[in-house]
């Protein structure tokens, strides 16, 4: 796991070693075991190394073939690397590390971009080959290791984070005006957009080929992509609960795979628990990490968030080293700057106990094992999936649950929030956006069953790459890599695959209150809920205590609702109605305040909308200083 940055200027001026040391400088904390550059002319590849595989000098990066017609820097863990290392040396290659990053570079060199699609990890990578001058960028199936970039002029730059080409004298930072009211509809960037003007994240699945002399902006190519889909001929319950037995067991074994300590977070629920208690069979005294909330303010449902007890007990089944750490509503407070910094573009909610988590992990271990990926793929999050399951088509589809994803501003002052950049977004047309997401996904759709699988491949393309996004940008500040088992080839494609049923239990009764329009009564099954999961909940049940096995979904969330209005109150007043604050510079200035007074005085829960608030408010800061 590590940091790459680079250049290439397409015009075939030479690149500036001095430069290129500073951007690889600006992500040191990606890679604090070391530092490594190539330069050939008009391109440049940088690379932080963060030691994980092979811990020798042998690991060291940039990395070529023996003819030196590749060269490569990689962020990642390819999983399968031994398998294809044997695969390759039968085919006449030979090694001189034992890492995945020259398996990686050996693949990508006999195989082209084919290689990509026989890798089961997470990765973004730059290749430079020498002959044809081109360039080859590429980022895993599922987005869990970024990789931006910017075409400025004639020169092209990336990075794992923006902050990498922040140093670049051809980069200058601005806002990405419609990039905002993306953000601001959905939390989060469904394009390839980010806040950076000019900024693009590689989607997930993707890549890039860039020859020297490129006239235009490079267009992805994707090699990969979800596909959930109801079987032509499901087998019996039993056999299912069998395979996803086993393949849970064999993503943990592979994802163990490490010259370092390994340990694993541990929330209180259901996935981490289970992937604790099988990384538990493999390591003896495996570290776990626990970050609870301080609870004396907190109302309502929030009164729940606060999961140690419950992880106590697992580290107690499983024998695990356990760390704690506990939050208050000062912490958010005095962490929201580092945090701005590191994040870079906010998405998908509060994040800050993510930066705590991952530096509590970080005092004791380099790699941790995280439970993302089991929501998205089983249907964890029945009442959103609920609310869009019976459709005359398409399109109602589409109306429906996008109306679910406007989380933050209500449609009544969305065009006066926006009013002071009005010019600048007139043409943005948020549903286009939302539509856009299923461009390549378009199986016919004619049972409810067809519509959640529609809302689960919308949600692993943008709700689970936020979260990745994240939870990569917050664990790597901290040099901390994090694994995501629930992400392993082959669990994936078996989860696509699993019928409807064996996610949700209670569609059929849904479905009629669909029919029906009874209001009131459907909207109870539009709150938290347990009955999803349905098979992931049986098979784990073996694992962990039954009482997590069945226990409603909880989020890893602060009780920030309580403490906006109670502890906090101050500062968010303090930090964005402030007449110093610069959001006003492009949000108006008594719709924004007066969306913010409705949960201060307990009208409204606007938590979500705070954060993004405070989140906007310190990325002008940082990076518009």
């Amino acid at each position: 796991m590590c940091g790459i940055a680079g250049i290439f200027n397409l015009n075939g001026e030479p690149v500036s070693p001095v430069i290129l040391r500073r951007m690889t400088d600006a992500i040191a904390h990606r890679g604090p075991d070391g530092e490594g550059f190539y330069t050939d002319g008009f391109v440049g590849l940088g690379h932080r190394r963060l030691s994980i595989i092979d811990l020798s000098p042998a690991g060291h990066q940039p990395m070529m073939t023996p003819d030196r017609q590749f060269i490569i820097s990689y962020n990642g863990e390819v999983y399968n690397f031994q398998e294809l290392r044997l695969e390759l040396e039968s085919l006449g290659a030979r090694f001189h590390s034992r890492t995945d990053t020259e398996v990686v570079l050996h693949a990508c060199a006999r195989w082209g971009e084919k290689a990509l699609e026989r890798f089961n990890g997470m990765f973004a990578f730059a290749i430079w080959d020498r002959t044809r001058q081109e360039l080859f960028l590429a980022r895993d199936r599922y987005g869990v290791k970024p990789l931006y970039y910017a075409l400025c002029g004639n020169t092209l730059l990336f990075g794992s984070e923006v902050k990498a080409l922040i140093p670049h004298p051809a980069f200058r930072v601005g806002l990405d005006r419609p990039a905002l009211l993306e953000y601001f509809t959905f939390q989060n960037f469904f394009s390839d957009r980010t806040l950076f003007a000019g900024v693009h994240l590689l989607p997930a699945g993707t890549f890039l080929r860039i020859p020297l002399g490129a006239a235009s902006e490079p267009v992805p190519r994707r090699y990969w992509d979800y596909r959930f889909e109801e079987p032509a001929s499901p087998r019996s319950d039993e056999e299912y609960a069998e395979e996803l037995d086993r393949l849970m067991k064999q993503a943990v074994s592979r994802q163990l795979v490490s010259d370092v300590d390994v340990g694993a977070y541990l929330s209180g629920g259901m996935d981490s628990g289970t992937l604790t208690a099988i990384a538990a069979t493999h390591l003896p005294y495996l570290k776990s990490f626990t970050c609870g909330f301080d609870l004396h303010s907190a109302s309502g449902m929030e009164l729940a968030f606060d999961e140690r007890s419950k992880a106590e007990i697992m580290s107690y089944r499983f024998k695990t080293e356990h760390y704690e750490m506990v939050l208050k509503a000062g912490d958010m407070e005095r962490v929201f700057p580092r945090v701005a910094l590191h994040i870079e573009e906010p998405r998908v909610g509060q994040s800050y106990p993510n930066f705590y988590a991952s530096q509590l992990a970080g005092k004791f271990v380099k790699v941790v094992l995280s439970g993302e990926g089991g929501d998205e793929l089983f249907g964890g999050y029945p009442w959103r999936y609920y609310r869009a399951v019976v459709n005359a088509g398409f399109e109602e589809y589409v109306d429906k649950y996008y109306l679910y994803w406007q989380r933050l501003i209500p449609n009544r002052v969305v065009r006066q929030v926006f009013s002071p950049i009005r010019a600048d977004v007139a043409g943005v047309w948020t549903r286009d956006i939302f539509r856009d997401v299923f461009d390549s996904y378009a199986p016919t759709l004619t049972r409810p069953e067809d519509y959640i699988n529609h809302s689960l491949y919308f949600e692993a393309k943008t709700f689970l790459h936020g979260l990745l996004t994240v939870e990569d940008k917050l664990s790597m500040a901290h040099g901390v890599e994090t694994r995501v088992p629930f992400l392993d080839n082959d669990l994936v494609e078996f989860a696509m695959k699993l019928p409807v049923r064996l996610k949700l239990a209670n569609l059929g009764e849904v479905v009629r209150l669909n029919e029906n329009e009874p209001g009131a009564k459907r909207s109870k099954y539009f709150q938290r809920t347990s009955d999803g999961k349905v098979l992931l909940r049986n098979v784990m049940s073996r694992y962990i205590p039954p009482e997590v096995a069945v226990a409603e979904k909880q989020g890893f969330s602060a009780p920030d609702a309580s403490w906006f209005k109670g502890e906090s109150m101050d500062y968010v007043r303090r930090e964005i109605m402030s007449p110093r604050a610069r959001l006003f510079d492009y949000l108006d200035r008594e719709a924004v305040c007066a969306l913010v007074d409705e949960h201060l005085e307990g009208k409204q829960n606007r938590r979500l909308l705070i954060w993004s608030l405070l989140s906007f408010e310190w990325w002008l800061r940082t990076f518009l200083a």
